[in-house]
């Protein structure tokens, strides 16, 4: 809690317990008591999660298409010119190469 309010992202109690449950019955962390408190445990790592969240993104905003998403990105000028030329890159970089599915 002090983690989160010191980062400039403070919440309360009951709303991280909620989001830790609602992370354990999704299979991303797991908890052990000690005494009357909860240990939790990643399951996943961030990158792990992170493509789990976009997945799950892209399947409700943009039906899984990865291009509507990118397209949104650049028609709606939400991108930085360095973010744009970074995209570019990592587009050409990863062309050949083996894809592994979203």
């Amino acid at each position: 809690m002090d983690g989160l309010a010191a980062s400039g992202k403070p919440c309360q109690k009951n709303t991280l317990i909620v989001l830790l449950s609602r992370l354990m019955n999704k299979g991303f962390l797991s908890a052990r008591k000690i005494g009357r408190r909860n240990e939790y445990t990643t399951l996943v790592s961030e990158t792990e999660y992170q493509t789990a969240q976009t997945r799950n993104f892209l399947n409700k905003i943009y039906e899984g298409n990865a291009k509507g998403l990118v397209s949104n990105l650049i028609m709606g000028d939400l991108l930085t010119d360095e973010g744009y030329e970074e995209l570019k890159r990592l587009l050409e970089k990863g062309k050949g190469q083996p894809r592994t599915q979203l």
